[in-house]
């Protein structure tokens, strides 16, 4: 795992709690460039971020809450989004104030670019990395992949199972792991489904004859498709009243791998579908050169290279 976690990860460790409730520990932190974490508490007027330290107040003036606040390339929301929130940091100096009790300058953007230089830097296509979700769009999931850094997942590389919004499969501050798609001008593309193993890996969880649970994820003229897992959809036979999202029991007719389908019968819908659930992962290796979603002998070949040596 990297040292250069995403923001929330590091605030309650041992060795964090410690050195943000002591003056002394705060100095040394400082001298060593100990990205540390608290929560922020408030934004002032000015937009300065205020941190609690154990009794000892800390500032993260405005220019240093985030990379790109200095020449303007990122919005005072930055800053203003994080309020009540975990933010990481390293400790520039400690000051005193008028009356001769010590503050703490803090920098977020100093952590970050520790973050981009040692770390994010050094991605690669086809690393598995740790994310944790922070905002969702309809054409994509955001992702804070170290220290509030932040990348993108398309919509089309959450799962094989197509989703109507992102919503539909994460929920934000859920932890994943991700993929790195492409590495393009220093910003980071992620990647999920081949985390969410083959078709044959899901498959094998399901039998013909069997009567399980899934969701409407598409209604077309021919059928519904019905998601079995986030990796895995059958097509139903049509039926009148059924709608997108909605949850399905459903019957297996039949499981055919040379021609990745699976046939199902809908035997009742119902209302809508809960919270995203956490992923399930079929892997835990660092790094993918190559997903091959398809099973072996089917005429459709569905695969991710990631590596050109693969």
């Amino acid at each position: 795992m990297s040292e250069y976690l995403p923001e929330g990860k590091l605030i309650h460790t041992p060795e964090n709690r410690a050195a943000t409730h002591s003056l002394r520990l705060l100095r040394e932190a400082s001298l060593r460039g100990t990205i540390l974490e608290a929560r922020a508490g408030m934004c002032d007027a000015s937009h300065n971020l205020c941190v609690e330290l154990g009794g000892i107040r800390g500032v993260i003036p405005r220019e240093e809450g985030a990379l790109g606040m200095r020449d303007g390339s990122v919005r005072d929301i930055a800053v203003i989004s994080r309020v009540n929130r975990p933010v990481c940091f390293t400790v520039t100096s400690i000051e005193e104030d008028g009356s001769g009790a010590p503050y703490a300058l803090l920098s977020r953007a100093d952590a970050q670019q520790r973050c981009v230089d040692n770390y994010i830097a050094r991605l690669r296509r086809g690393d598995v990395i740790d994310a944790r979700v922070t905002h969702l769009e309809t054409f994509g999931a955001f992702a804070d992949i170290g220290c509030g850094v932040a990348a993108l997942m398309p919509i089309d590389a959450i799962s094989v199972s197509r989703i109507a919004h992102p919503r539909d499969r994460f929920s934000v501050g859920m932890d994943i792991k991700a993929v790195v798609r492409s590495v393009e001008n220093g910003r980071i593309c992620l990647s999920h489904k081949e985390l969410l193993g083959t078709w044959e890996q899901n498959a094998a969880g399901f039998a013909a004859g069997e009567t399980v649970s899934g969701i409407v994820r598409s209604v077309e003229n021919y059928g519904a498709f019905v998601e079995l897992t986030p990796n895995l959809a059958g097509l139903a036979e049509s039926r009148e009243g059924v709608r997108v999202g909605q949850q399905a029991s459903v019957y297996i007719k039949s499981i055919i791998p040379d021609k990745m389908k699976i046939k199902l019968i809908i035997i009742d819908t119902f209302g809508e579908p809960t919270a995203p659930a956490p992923p399930v992962y079929f892997t835990d290796a660092p790094h993918i050169d190559r997903f091959l979603y398809s099973p072996a002998g089917c005429s459709k070949v569905v695969e991710t290279v990631f590596s050109e040596k693969a």
